[in-house]
């Protein structure tokens, strides 16, 4: 036992190791392979298909990252659309702001989030908010038909591959745009842009959502246990600037308790590394 470790390869020639006490949780569902192991240093944490998505330890950064930007954007967001996020955390954050009215979930593994609210209730803690609407679907076809109209929608994706890859085509963003009101803001994670293949489904999906939206920004986080560490999120709309119209007195009057995410750091986000403003450039 004292033997037993968790690996993940970040590249064929590049792996993640995390020392482990016990599985806690493994099936199979309709969709993938959904673990959930104990480990020493960062907790418990969840795999889907063999890959990282959350740890105890360190998931308030991904959560705080993907979600608050947006609300200091333009704190009067009312209605939300929040597509994957099966484990919770987005929906967490969200429900600390009282102006919200409505958050529509739409998880195509309803497995995913029966096993994060036994094992992960840290993470899943928000899914009995009054406010919280649970649509097992896939996320696709949800925005192809919706005929809401969201202040924004947050797409809290696995990897583009397997179930969410069609979180990933131009059809998806596009019908994205179009269910957002005009002031509408399209967040979601998007990708490394260190290794290779990640840098490559970066690209992929930023040269989608610049085709789809008026306005594209890429922002970015450190989360130790991603591949890498650096981690971008994007920051789509129709006409809100993520720099220019940041509401930093509204947003701070709020009050809203974070982890991770601040006013300071929102503006330092945007500021890019060298080598990732010229693969976005090349897009």
């Amino acid at each position: 036992m004292d033997d037993l470790w968790y690996s993940e390869y970040h590249t064929p020639s590049v792996r993640f190791s995390l020392k482990v006490s016990r599985q806690l949780h493994y099936e199979e569902s309709k969709y993938q392979k959904i673990s959930v192991f104990e480990s020493l240093e960062f907790g418990r944490f969840l795999t889907l298909d063999g890959i990282m998505m959350l740890t105890e330890r360190d998931e308030f950064i991904y959560h705080d990252v993907i979600t608050h930007p947006a609300m200091a954007v333009n704190p009067a967001i009312k209605n939300v659309l929040v597509i994957g996020a099966g484990d919770g955390g987005v929906v967490r954050e969200l429900g600390k702001y009282s102006g919200i009215e409505l958050i529509d979930i739409v998880e195509i593994d309803e497995r995913v989030v029966a096993v994060c609210k036994e094992f992960l209730p840290q993470t899943a803690c928000g899914f009995g908010d009054a406010r919280v609407h649970l649509h097992v679907q896939d996320g696709l076809k949800f925005v192809r038909h919706t005929d809401k109209k969201y202040d924004l929608i947050i797409v809290d994706s696995t990897d583009p591959f397997g179930p969410g890859e069609v979180l990933f085509t131009k059809e998806f963003y596009g019908n994205c745009c179009r269910a957002l009101t005009e002031e509408g803001i399209l967040i979601n994670q998007h990708e490394s842009p260190f290794y290779q293949e990640d840098a490559k489904a970066m690209k992929y999906a930023h040269r989608r959502i610049s085709h789809s939206f008026p306005m594209s920004y890429v922002y970015q986080a450190h989360i130790p246990t991603y591949p890498s560490g650096h981690w971008l999120f994007g920051f789509a709309s129709k006409g809100l600037h993520p720099l220019k119209d940041l509401k930093v007195e509204a947003w701070n009057a709020l009050g809203i308790k974070t982890k991770y995410y601040n006013t300071e750091l929102h503006q330092g986000a945007f500021g890019l590394p060298t080598y990732v403003k010229e693969m976005l450039k090349d897009e």
